[in-house]
């Protein structure tokens, strides 16, 4: 009963002040690119050997749990990355990014190599614990990419989006715990 009390006044207290905790991170209930407002469908965490790596969290005007229907939606949308580790560095991240494009198209990405080399060059800086990423998908724009609020550039084509999201998820996401935290449906 004490457990059930506490957990219900840390939720409280956090809808208040509009975030919440996953894992170590705190990632806000809403957020706004482009003029439009955005608000959190779901968030997980990255683990790897029972070590947090960092929090996710799916950003979009309505909610939704069906994954195919968001890596087809064409209306602005985002992903929070908030680095939570250490183990998460410039290297592993451009490792894990180009494994997740193999990943999503399964092993066809040539057409988009061009644009994943350009995607890749936004971890050109070393990545550290506490970094934020924001990756959002802007209608007739295309994806930004944002590190601790500074913008690295954008990438055109809903195909790069498309494959871009589905690294998380997709069928064979980073993560399962991700994409089910991202999906609202832990």
């Amino acid at each position: 009963m004490k457990k059930t009390i506490l957990i219900l006044i840390t939720f409280i207290s956090f809808t208040a002040i509009g975030q919440i905790r996953v894992g170590k991170a705190i990632l806000p209930y809403e957020e706004n690119f482009a003029d439009t407002d955005l608000k959190l469908n779901g968030a997980g965490m990255r683990e790897m050997l029972w070590i947090d790596l960092y929090a996710g969290g799916l950003y979009l005007q309505g909610k939704s749990k069906d994954p195919k229907m968001i890596l087809e939606s064409d209306k602005t949308m985002a992903i929070k990355l908030n680095i939570v580790s250490g183990f998460v560095t410039q290297k592993k991240m451009i490792k894990a990014v180009r494994d997740g494009f193999h990943k999503a198209t399964f092993g066809n990405t040539k057409p988009l190599d061009k644009r994943i080399n350009q995607f890749i060059k936004f971890f050109s800086e070393p990545i550290v614990k506490n970094d934020i990423f924001d990756i959002v998908y802007i209608k007739d724009v295309g994806v930004k990419a944002f590190k601790n609020g500074k913008e690295l550039g954008v990438i055109k084509g809903r195909d790069f989006k498309y494959a871009l999201f589905k690294i998380w998820l997709g069928d064979e996401p980073a993560s399962e715990g991700i994409k089910k935290g991202m999906l609202g449906i832990q």
